[in-house]
């Protein structure tokens, strides 16, 4: 599988095109974040987490993001009724185990979720991957304790018991799958002092799944032009807080010979 810088440019002006809603179940804390990166891309980001409304959001939606960051029972409730929905539907959906490993009731959460609904993505951080399958995996919060080399064996396990692919996210980017493993290493180390961007990746994850039906590729196109992203904005910015805005603006900004410049993405194994 070898994918290209024509073909992600080609993937970026689908979204900018089509502007595919992209339902989102997220946490509080990145709300705003993850909308403004959606509509930077270019596509049309909508936060519903009620029970009474998520499925009838999922009916005008192009791609389902489900982020268990900040959980309660009415929320885990309407993600099992969103899935539900996305499943009939036939949009893909995009799981973020944030914090798996951390207590007993998000891990639990997490497994039971890809156990009933099968997402075409997970995407999480290395400790978060190996929680969703080892008992004794801890996640330091919502921070990894792993890099995510050591996590790419867990990755295989995961997408061989559920099918969905797996995106691990860190230093270098894996995105597991039936065709092998793509290596992304774009991305700069300042992107680690901001809050929530591992739960936009997964947002861009949802709006690359809307216009790539190949659910690797799409989960390789997002974590590319995240990390392209992060160090156009990186190499702007001062400290995390200027990193923030120009991170918006290099998404915005995005073009074809960004892209073809920046890009360090491999196949194989």
């Amino acid at each position: 599988m070898n994918i290209t810088a024509e073909e992600i440019w080609s993937a970026v002006r689908a979204i900018r095109e089509k502007a595919p809603v992209v339902h989102n179940i997220t946490n509080y804390v990145v709300m705003n974040s993850t909308a403004n990166a959606l509509l930077a891309i270019g596509a049309s980001p909508v936060m519903a987490h009620a029970e009474e409304e998520v499925e009838e959001m999922v009916g005008i939606a192009s791609a389902l993001v489900i982020n268990i960051g900040t959980l309660s029972p009415a929320w885990v409730r309407a993600m099992f009724r969103a899935a539900e929905a996305a499943r009939k539907r036939k949009i893909p959906i995009v799981i973020d185990p944030v914090g798996a490993g951390a207590t007993s009731y998000r891990t639990r959460t997490a497994r039971d979720l890809i156990r009933a609904f099968p997402p075409e993505i997970i995407r999480g951080n290395a400790s978060e991957i190996m929680a969703l399958l080892e008992t004794n995996a801890k996640t330091k919060g919502v921070d990894s304790t792993a890099s995510s080399d050591a996590a790419v064996e867990a990755g295989r396990q995961l997408h061989s018991e559920c099918g969905s692919i797996v995106c691990i996210s860190g230093e270098t980017d894996y995105v597991v799958g039936p065709a092998g493993i793509i290596r992304i290493r774009n991305g700069h180390v300042l992107m680690t002092r901001v809050t929530g961007l591992g739960c936009t990746a997964s947002a861009l994850c949802g709006a690359f799944a809307a216009v790539t039906a190949n659910p690797a590729i799409a989960a390789a196109e997002a974590m590319a032009v995240m990390g392209m992203a992060g160090e156009i904005a990186s190499a702007r910015s001062e400290g995390p807080g200027s990193l923030q805005l120009h991170f918006l603006d290099a998404l915005y900004r995005l073009s074809a010979g960004d892209i073809e410049r920046l890009l360090k993405i491999g196949v194989g194994g």
